[in-house]
């Protein structure tokens, strides 16, 4: 713990004279104990790796399974076209998660080109891949520190650190402190300087005390590094499922050789027969499908600002029920503003839209004047450079028509005396008329230590006992909505007076009030997220009154009790925060690890949660949340590459328009799974009930698969990016461990596949009764077979492209949902049809697939028979909604 030390008692340990530095040979012997200043980062994954990665799945598995099947049988066009779709699924998958791993590498990318050092005695500029332990580092404003350091020297130091402690300025820092706290928070350890912050104001010198993955940025590349690839919800749903109908496959062949065993049928056609059964009860193109409906959700989801960088990443969203956000830059516009001023008996509220011009009046027009003239901030263009405090008090003078420029060459400054820490308090000299003015600002118990007089109504007046405990009361209610206040006072002289003497007997102004504000849009957003059940947290590494503030402002939090501080959570077990984690909706002075532990004890409860962020330190909690949301403008490379989603306008209604998109997606694959597991079933039912009665098979191997892959594919994917529901943010997250089936969505696959099954027998059965036979005749002749099976065939992927329709919606009818709203659905049945005559009229094809042309009378009964499960689901959802309406009366 090196901030509890003295500099005297580091030099010691480190054996080195901060006045001379480290030797040119002992930096070489250091160098090579302790290795180059630098990140490590875990290999990265091949592409051979990332391709192999996607196929291990049980559906996949059975999929390969098939296909050496039908390779070994001789079925190689059936063989080709799986392999195919394992393939397709597999390059989809490679594609998004090519790009996804890369926050060690961006951590890499942050460490710091050149340092200063004090080398046998020297100051000598170096690569900061050079610096060792014992190093004594120079630093100015503008320079990145390299390593971790301890203090020595600091002259106004304040450093830009809200990419490790989300604080929203800069922190001050003072070399002479020791800090005896064991759990200081990094934004508190006022005697250290980290890695990869920015210097931003004074100057300083400090001995490095670790480097590379010794330094608290290294410590988050270690969270990084480590993998934490849980399935999401929809990976876990298709695995089980694809287990399911790996283990119906294979009892269904069991099945039908027990009873082929039984009839004494001919083994090698039951053989045969298993396999057309065991395609019939896989959907093949379901992998592909799901993984082409959810790359076409990415895409849909750029166009509304969020990028995804992994696919399963979509659908996860539509299950967050917990919304962790960073405060600075995520629900705040990360950019100090003043909101409050107040002159003698005059408190006025600013608005924070940093736009509208404010016409100044009386003593408010001295407040600004003599605060932008005591700023050493710039402001143009919409780009400040400086300390952010005062880059708002420029903005503030802009707004009030006080420009610093115009202010600067009408009042030229003269002489100042600079801000220090211990009086807290800046003062310039600048021209006024014929004379000189003196403007001091800073804390405002320590300025009316120094005033005598205030200024009332354009008057100066003296200071009293009253009048001092009104300004205080003033800067008390301002505390205590967590407002930073500044305070501003003048004096006017004939003559320039030496710095020393210029903050006496001055004449108080009034002060300001600033924060950092809350997004304009945030609030809606946040009550739009809570009426879809999800709850919105705060977690940042400012302090307690501030974060609060913010959020009770936003509505996250209605009481200070509902939040807590990083020392206030080292002080419970694992086990107590997890089970008072309920109780808070603010985290404040929270570390990396806190902010990881508070992600996990949030998940310990079943909550699928949504980490955001901009920072470095946010980074370990994006990855470990569910889904990992970062900034795409103020975001860092870091929190970007160890996200899911990337947010390109950093805004926090994206996020909410992000889950129901994410919402709508999971419930679209969801119909395009029913569906084609109606279809499947179907096929199942046809096939069973055949072998079960000694019919002949109404449909071959070849047959199905077609209808698998193309007919039963087109209206899936349609299925997929269908627009959705309108009231999905209506209703609560859905619970992750629900299965597919919920909802009666089993029951409707049920009876549409029983419905679908039995339809396709009844053609077959036409088709032979056509010619005088039965299902039970023997001997048939192959012509009408042929026939049949055509029948059977077509009836069977006409009823499915129909069936689409009314899988759209589970309780509203299709003319409900709008028959046209969706018209990829209508040209995927189009299309699906007239794929459908092609393979019966085209004479190749008809010959391969073995079916023959029908007649005009014979589409009419197909399409009779096909309509009738559309018809029945249709007749079953308005009874469900009669029923529902007589409930509620």
């Amino acid at each position: 713990m090196w901030f509890s030390k003295s500099t005297d008692e580091i030099c010691n340990e480190l054996n080195v004279n901060p006045s001379t530095g480290l030797t040119s040979l002992e930096a070489g012997a250091r160098l090579k104990k302790y290795g180059m200043n630098k990140l490590k980062g875990k290999p990265k994954k091949s592409l051979i790796s990332l391709f192999l990665a996607q196929l291990k799945d049980m559906l996949i598995y059975v999929l390969l399974g098939a296909a050496v099947i039908t390779l070994f049988i001789g079925e190689y066009v059936d063989a080709v076209i799986i392999i195919l779709v394992v393939i397709l699924n597999a390059v989809i998958g490679v594609v998004q998660e090519a790009k996804a791993e890369k926050a060690v590498e961006a951590l890499q990318q942050m460490t710091t080109p050149r340092s200063l050092v004090r080398r046998d005695g020297e100051v000598k500029e170096i690569n900061s891949e050079e610096v060792v332990p014992g190093d004594v580092i120079i630093l100015d404003a503008g320079r990145f520190v390299p390593a971790d350091l301890r203090l020595t020297e600091s002259a106004n130091l304040q450093i830009e650190e809200s990419a490790l402690t989300g604080e929203s300025v800069p922190s001050a820092k003072d070399a002479a402190k020791i800090l005896e706290d064991p759990k200081t928070p990094i934004g508190d350890k006022v005697n250290m300087a980290f890695a990869s912050t920015l210097v931003t104001y004074g100057r300083g010198e400090g001995i490095v005390v670790a480097t590379a993955m010794d330094t608290e940025i290294g410590k988050i590349a270690k969270i990084l590094d480590e993998d934490n690839n849980e399935m999401t919800p929809l990976q876990k749903r298709l695995d089980e499922l694809g287990r399911i109908l790996g283990f119906i496959a294979i009892g269904i062949c069991a099945v039908i050789f027990i009873i082929a065993m039984i009839q004494k049928r001919d083994l090698f056609e039951m053989f045969l027969t298993a396999i057309s059964l065991a395609v019939a009860a896989i959907p093949e193109g379901l992998a592909a499908i799901v993984a082409i409906v959810l790359a076409l959700g990415v895409t849909r989801m750029s166009k509304i600002n969020a990028i995804v960088k992994k696919l399963p990443a979509v659908e996860t969203l539509g299950s967050v029920n917990i919304i962790c956000s960073d405060k600075t830059g995520t629900l705040t516009q990360n950019k100090m503003t003043v909101v409050k001023q107040y002159t003698l008996h005059d408190l006025k509220d600013i608005p924070i839209d940093n736009i509208s011009t404010i016409q100044p009046s009386g003593d408010e027009a001295e407040l600004v004047k003599s605060l932008v003239l005591c700023s050493d901030a710039t402001y143009e263009n919409g780009q400040g450079t400086g300390d952010p405090t005062e880059v708002a008090l420029i903005i503030l003078g802009d707004r009030f028509g006080l420009s610093k420029t115009s202010l600067n060459a009408k009042h030229k400054r003269i002489s100042e005396k600079p801000f220090d820490s211990d009086r807290k308090l800046m003062s310039t000299l600048n021209m006024e008329g014929n004379g000189y003015r003196i403007h001091t600002k800073g804390a405002i118990d320590n300025l009316l230590s120094i005033s005598t007089s205030a200024l009332a109504d354009g008057k100066v007046i003296p200071l009293t006992e009253e009048l001092k405990a009104d300004y205080l009361k003033i800067t008390e209610e301002m505390s205590d909505s967590a407002l930073r206040v500044l305070g501003v006072a003048f004096k006017d002289t004939k003559r320039v007076i030496d710095p020393e003497d210029m903050e006496k007997d001055l004449t108080i102004i009034g002060l300001v009030g600033m924060i950092d504000p809350p997004r304009l849009e945030v609030k809606d957003s946040i009550i739009e997220a809570k009426s879809a059940g999800i709850t919105p947290i705060m977690i940042t590494g400012d302090h307690k009154n501030t974060a609060f503030a913010i959020a009770k402002e936003l509505g996250i939090a209605e009481a200070i009790r509902q939040s807590i501080t990083g020392a206030e959570i080292d002080g419970f077990s694992d086990e107590e925060f997890s089970g008072k984690i309920n109780d808070y909706r603010v985290f404040a002075r929270v570390s990396p690890e806190h902010k990881v532990k508070i992600v996990r004890a949030f998940k310990a409860h079943g909550n699928i949660v949504s980490m955001t962020g901009d920072g470095v330190n946010d980074a370990p909690s994006l990855k470990y949340a569910d889904i990992g949301v970062a900034m795409g403008i103020t975001g860092t490379d870091v929190a970007k590459g160890a996200s899911d989603m990337i947010l390109t306008d950093d805004n926090f209604s994206t996020i909410v328009n992000a889950i129901e998109e994410g919402r709508n997606i999971y419930n679209n694959i969801k119909k395009a799974v029913i569906f084609l597991l109606s279809c499947n079933l179907g096929e199942v039912v046809t096939i069973l009930a055949s072998i079960l009665f000694f019919w002949p098979v109404p449909l071959m191997p070849t047959q199905i698969l077609w209808i698998n892959l193309i007919t039963d594919s087109l209206p899936a994917i349609a299925l997929g990016i269908d627009p959705g529901d309108k009231d999905v943010m209506k209703k609560k997250p859905r619970d992750p461990k629900e299965s597919f089936f919920a909802g009666g969505a089993g029951f409707r696959a049920v009876i549409g596949g029983f419905l679908i099954g039995i339809l396709t027998l009844a053609a077959f059965y036409f088709g032979l009764a056509e010619h005088g036979y039965s299902l039970g005749a023997e001997n048939i002749p192959e012509e009408v077979l042929i026939y049949a099976r055509t029948m059977a065939f077509v009836v069977l992927a006409a009823s499915q492209l129909f069936y689409s329709l009314t899988i759209r919606n589970a309780a509203k009818s299709i003319f409900q949902v709008g028959l046209f709203t969706n018209r990829y659905l209508i040209v995927s049945i189009i299309v699906g049809f007239i794929l459908q005559l092609g393979v019966i009229s085209i004479p190749f094809l008809a010959s391969a697939f073995k079916v023959h042309n029908l007649s005009l009378r014979d589409w009419g009964i197909v399409i009779l028979f096909a309509l009738v499960p559309l018809a029945v689901n249709e007749i079953i959802k308005l009874v469900a909604r009669i029923a529902e309406r007589n409930e509620k009366n």
